[in-house]
């Protein structure tokens, strides 16, 4: 399997549209050690010819721009696009509004839980995605799928997985309690699986903790793609730039006894890669002492453009 990185920033990327923190500001300035960063994604192939998104940030126009794989092809008529499917983990603003980019009748498929197709249908705006080309499919939780566009298969599978999180920002429900009516299938993990090769890899962009059935679940994979939206919990909070903690968010801290750094340590975990990484975290810096932390420890931080062959 070849996947691509498309975007490794969180939500509002890097720099943020709106912000000048003491990261924003520098890699404005092009000081060294910033590299700018587009929102989340990746895209992942079986045979390098047709290419399956996980999730379609708002940069995905972008993105497109700048991966040629993810290109139309000369050789195949006017219009035509190799991206044949798109996997959503959740319905955050910024792993859906991407699919907007993909309209102009091409045929291809999306899957998502049933919380988060029923998301996309309340919305008519993604109604710009003709029935008639691009078809909604159902992931189940905890059942391998085969994946496949509007009719080719593609040859990778999926497993869905429930994950600790929480529903999206503007689906929020204060009346509901304290997860302010989180249910299951707002946050997934997914497995991606080649059966020719029996290589698989798992992508957790958004995750709040590690508990029980998700360390079973990766110990001892050969790559995971884990959510590195926050160095320490209370990050945003010491920088000013918002009344709330990573858990508040839903979001597992980097550092710290209760941090994904800790919770992977005993899993024997190969390959281990941040994305998803939100424009306060000091290990944007890579000259940062938080950095230097994460590498130490056997991290890698992902960034755009960033190719991993298993």
């Amino acid at each position: 399997m070849i996947i691509k990185i498309l975007g490794s920033a969180a939500g509002g990327g890097f720099p943020q549209w709106n912000c000048n923190c003491r990261n924003c500001a520098d890699v404005r300035r092009g000081t060294p050690g910033f590299t700018a960063r587009t929102q989340s994604s990746l895209a992942v192939s079986g045979d390098g010819t047709d290419w399956v998104l996980l999730n379609a940030s708002p940069d995905l126009r972008q993105q497109i721009n700048d991966t040629p794989e993810l290109g139309a092809r000369f050789d195949q008529g006017m219009r035509n696009s190799p991206i044949k499917a798109a996997v959503l983990t959740n319905g955050d603003v910024d792993h859906i509004c991407g699919l907007i980019n993909l309209r102009e009748m091409e045929p291809l498929a999306v899957y998502g839980s049933h919380r988060v197709l029923s998301v996309l249908a309340q919305n008519s705006v993604f109604n710009v995605l003709n029935a008639e080309k691009v078809a909604r499919r159902d992931l189940p939780l905890g059942v391998p799928t085969e994946l496949a566009g509007a009719v080719e298969p593609l040859g990778l599978t999926v497993e869905a997985f429930p994950v600790p999180g929480k529903v999206a920002l503007y689906l929020e429900d204060v009346s509901k309690g304290d997860d302010f009516g989180t249910v299951e299938g707002d946050t997934i993990g997914l497995e991606v699986g080649d059966p020719k090769t029996g290589k698989k890899f798992f992508y957790i962009p958004g995750c709040a903790e590690v508990d029980d059935a998700l360390a079973q679940r990766i110990k001892g994979a050969e790559l995971v793609f884990f959510d590195g939206t926050l160095f320490t919990d209370d990050e945003m909070l010491q920088a000013g730039l918002m009344p709330k903690t990573g858990k508040r968010m839903g979001h597992i801290s980097i550092s710290g006894p209760d941090g994904s750094i800790a919770a992977f340590e005993p899993l024997n975990v190969k390959r281990k890669i941040f994305v998803h990484i939100n424009n306060s975290n000091p290990v944007l810096n890579e000259n940062s002492d938080a950095r230097k932390h994460v590498e130490a420890a056997g991290w890698d931080i992902g960034f755009d453009g960033m190719e991993i062959r298993i």
